[in-house]
């Protein structure tokens, strides 16, 4: 699977992980990519950048429980 691939994937995995919050992809460059969890009322909750290591099936599970305890704290 190629980089474009992978991060089609994650995109829809971060997306589906944090509904109803809307995940908005902010920069896709170089095989990085960043992406903030907006609340309903619009305003970020949290924002993070991801390197092609953190969006690998393994990894992309932590990804998103530190960005939920990050939405509880």
């Amino acid at each position: 699977m190629n980089t474009q691939h992978q991060i089609q994937d994650a995109i829809r995995t971060l997306s589906n992980a944090f509904a109803p919050f809307d995940c908005r992809i902010l920069a896709s460059r170089k095989g990085n990519f960043s992406f903030t969890i907006v609340n309903q009322a619009g305003i970020a909750q949290h924002t993070q950048r991801l390197y092609p290591e953190q969006y690998s099936s393994e990894s992309l599970p932590q990804v998103i429980e530190r960005a939920r305890q990050s939405l509880l704290a």
